[in-house]
């Protein structure tokens, strides 16, 4: 097959011919669970821990997929082989698991197809390092916008989800003072979260410092920079942050699977520390880069040629 190929509701088939109908409840009610694995030169990583999230967040909103964890393992490894060799020497691959609620009987009408049944997909796509090569040379400049972040007393943030429709009106608004920040939303009370795609650490006073887990989605990237950084010997705290102290940090980072981690060098037009990456966030790219086999930040500089 010249094609990528996606698994859908239970076969391989071409990219052009995978589908949703239009009463899917993943587009009618937004009811969609997902998770996102990358490749490092070729090879996937830490898929046993984003597919025991995505299974946790099936278990929470009661979907039944008929797939054991290691039945869809294998999927996943059978689809990026075949996918990888349709993309050019030095691509990576983004890896995509996500289920529906399956085909949503009110809208579907007399449809003789309705399914009951959740509909999961496998797809991938290459990562475009591009999009994120001046924010990883450069720095991430964050706006805390109006819009705030989902309670966790709606549905639990360590669901990985789709329905993110915050998410998109918090970018829209940063966007209208910068057009290219990104928004660090704020909860409820004024403590800060995360960004739309990546989860948020800062530096301060020789402590790397992470919001509370009851505000956030705890990224598999986060954790394993908070490995990379105690390898370093660089201490770990968790707490309620606020705007304060992210201006008044020595370092700020965004940590996400795409990119592992850029440098936040701005928030709401201030700069952090010298406004510069920071030292740091260099030992600690250098650290994946060692754990991954291949130079991180290089490969996305250089729009993955390296």
């Amino acid at each position: 097959m010249t094609e990528p190929v996606v698994y859908l509701r239970g076969e391989f088939v071409p990219s052009s011919q995978a589908r949703l109908p239009i009463y899917d409840a993943g587009i009618v009610l937004g009811a969609t669970v997902t998770e996102m694995t990358r490749t490092f030169g070729g090879r996937l990583f830490r898929l046993e821990e984003h597919l025991a999230r995505l299974y946790r967040s099936l278990k929470y909103v009661r979907f039944e997929i008929g797939l054991s964890r290691e039945e869809l393992a294998g999927i996943s490894q059978r689809l990026v082989e075949h996918n990888l060799r349709l993309v050019p020497p030095g691509a990576e691959l983004g890896l995509i698991h996500f289920v529906t609620a399956g085909e949503y009987a009110t809208y579907a009408g007399g449809a003789a197809a309705v399914r009951a049944s959740p509909t999961a997909c496998v797809h991938t796509f290459p990562l475009p390092f591009a999009l994120w090569a001046r924010k990883m040379a450069e720095g991430v400049h964050l706006i805390t916008p109006s819009v705030r972040h989902v309670p966790p007393q709606c549905y639990d943030p360590k669901m990985k989800y789709r329905s993110r429709m915050h998410f998109y009106l918090a970018d829209q608004e940063a966007r209208q003072a910068d057009p290219e920040a990104m928004a660090l939303l704020l909860d409820l009370e004024g403590n800060v979260t995360e960004t739309s795609g990546a989860n948020f650490l800062l530096y301060s006073g020789g402590t790397l410092v992470s919001p509370s887990r009851r505000n956030i989605l705890p990224g598999v990237s986060r954790a394993t920079t908070i490995e990379l950084a105690a390898s370093l010997g660089i201490p770990f705290a968790e707490r309620d942050v606020q705007v304060f102290d992210c201006l008044n940090a020595d370092e700020a980072f965004l940590t996400s699977t795409p990119y592992c981690m850029l440098p936040v060098t701005r928030i709401n037009g201030v700069p952090i520390g010298d406004g510069r990456p920071g030292p740091l966030f260099h030992r600690l790219m250098d650290a994946w880069s060692g754990l991954v086999g291949l130079d991180v930040r290089a490969q996305v500089l250089t729009g993955g040629t390296v």
